[in-house]
């Protein structure tokens, strides 16, 4: 289930401080309110992780992890290397 991040459309709120996060299916109906405060609230985009890339994946570091790796020869020719 994706994490959604909210705010406040206007005010402060003792309760919720003004802003939220919740843990909703795709499938769920959009917010509008506040489940605490029942103030209406917009969704805010949001930051996300994304796995860093720090080198280009070698041949040998392929090989190292286990995978087969195969060289075209042709059309639907292979070899392994």
């Amino acid at each position: 289930m994706p994490i959604y991040e909210y705010k406040l459309c206007a005010g402060r709120c003792a309760i919720c401080g003004g802003g939220f996060t919740l843990r909703r299916p795709l499938s769920a109906a959009p917010l509008t309110q506040c489940p605490a405060c029942k103030k209406p609230v917009e969704k805010i985009i949001s930051q996300f992780s994304s796995p860093k890339k720090l080198k280009p994946l070698s041949i040998s570091d392929a090989k190292k992890a286990g995978f087969t790796v195969l060289k075209r020869l042709g059309k639907g020719e292979f070899e392994r290397q």
